[in-house]
């Protein structure tokens, strides 16, 4: 559920303009707001990297207790230092006319190779909120994951995303070791891992 307002809270958009556009947009905005300590703030102006609306899933076979992280090359992760590979969950940008749970369903099949059979929300979120427009809406997505591996990707993207199920004890310590650093697995990782038992139950 998005953010509630609390009393008073009140923003005014008083220009938007766009300052790049190439693969993203990145706009400027020019605000005023309310304190809460009463009035307004002056005016003042955010740079905002315009991003839209993605929906992210970790496939989860109850069954065998596996699920299925993927791995690739990430610009952003290259840009801030770090291994530019790392251990995500299935996710894409949210297309007009589409649903999250349409596109949950579909990036599944196009990045991992695998038929997601039921969803259940887990999150709507701003992943970051001072200087990104990007929501994530994500999906925990009931499996087989019984011949799920390999390397899957559309050609047409440039994807090469190494696929993998493992024992969800394994996704578990490599989260100990710091060795997925990506949000939205993480979110989902440590959903799973407060609701496994339920999950297992309901799903078998």
């Amino acid at each position: 559920m998005p953010s509630v307002a609390l009393p008073g809270e009140k923003a005014e958009l008083l220009e938007r303009t766009v300052a790049f556009q190439g693969y993203f947009r990145l706009a400027r905005y020019l605000f005023r707001h309310s304190l809460y300590r009463g009035g307004l703030s002056g005016e003042f102006s955010r740079e905002v990297f315009e991003r839209g609306q993605a929906a992210a899933v970790l496939p989860y076979d109850p069954v065998r207790d596996e699920v299925v992280l993927i791995r690739q090359f990430r610009a952003g992760t290259f840009a801030a230092g770090r291994h530019p590979w790392c251990w995500e969950i299935v996710a894409g940008m949210i297309e007009e006319g589409e649903t999250p749970e349409e596109v949950a369903r579909r990036e599944a099949v196009e990045e991992a190779a695998v038929e997601i059979a039921d969803l259940v929300p887990l999150y709507s979120l701003v992943l970051s909120p001072g200087a990104c427009s990007e929501t994530c809406n994500i999906f925990l997505g009931r499996i087989d994951s019984t011949a799920v591996g390999g390397i899957h990707g559309l050609e047409t993207e440039n994807e090469d995303i190494l696929v993998r199920a493992m024992p969800f004890a394994e996704a578990r310590t490599l989260l100990a070791r710091d060795e997925i650093d990506n949000s939205a697995a993480v979110i989902a990782l440590q959903w799973l891992a407060l609701h496994r038992d339920e999950v297992r139950s309901s799903w078998r």
